[in-house]
């Protein structure tokens, strides 16, 4: 994008263009322009050139995003991992990882903390299978510490968190963990996917709209919050 100091101005190359393409939904255009406009350094750049370039890209995104959408089958979701969690995590990577680098993706992890504990957070849905729940990813000290962490943080207004149970009947989706990140206007959604080479970010329009779907289903079938919340606590008893 060009420099203010070339005499180019971002809102206006955005405008320009939108006008090019014959767009005409102003909405979409004023997002693109005031985010066009938002050029300042986030947290995640101090990472630039250490982490690879999609976990940059995340931070980024949900800096933006107005809410957070989580279906997990086998890992809590990322914003509810403990640090522990999150070090044997990236622990279990292959070819191993450096200490340092393995503790750079830790403190990435536990920044991207930041859109749901700021003073003004985004709400965040996350469902997760009991698998995920009961796989000790770490010894049963770190799961304990994981499994009360999930049901200190789902006692904010902003948070909920669901459990899909194994006893569940005619439950067929347990291979479609997806994360969802509303944008400023729905055209701006995006859902990512995590793949052998890392993570994969999808927006076109017919895509999202499955997604949602699916993750409708997912919700329809887990526990309301408040049954989840002693589904986890009676988990956290037996370890």
């Amino acid at each position: 994008m060009p420099s203010r100091a070339s005499g180019c101005h971002p809102h206006r190359t955005v405008r320009r263009l939108a006008a090019n393409y014959s767009c005409v939904d102003t909405e979409l255009i004023d997002a693109l322009v005031a985010m066009a406009i938002d050029r300042s350094r986030g947290w995640w750049d101090e990472y630039r050139g250490e982490l690879p370039n999609s976990f940059l890209d995340l931070a980024e995104l949900e800096h933006h995003c107005t809410y957070r959408l989580d279906v997990e089958f086998l890992h809590v979701p990322g914003l509810f991992q403990t640090e522990d969690y999150a070090r044997a995590v990236f622990s279990y990577r292959v070819p191993e990882l450096p200490d340092a680098d393995l503790e750079r993706r830790v403190r990435h992890r536990m920044a991207r903390k930041v859109i749901i504990e700021d003073p003004a957070p985004v709400p965040y849905e996350a469902v997760i299978h009991e698998a995920a729940l009961r796989i000790r990813v770490g010894d049963r000290t770190a799961t304990r510490a994981q499994l009360t962490r999930i049901l200190e943080l789902s006692q904010a207004d902003h948070i909920t968190a669901r459990v899909i149970p194994f006893d569940l009947d005619g439950f067929a989706g347990a291979t479609n963990s997806m994360m969802y990140v509303g944008g400023v206007v729905p055209k701006l959604d995006t859902a990512v996917r995590d793949g052998p080479h890392g993570a994969g970010f999808i927006d076109s329009e017919a895509q999202l709209g499955a997604f949602r779907t699916l993750f409708r289903k997912v919700e329809a079938a887990s526990l309301d919050p408040e049954r989840s919340r002693d589904f986890i606590h009676k988990l956290a008893k037996e370890l």
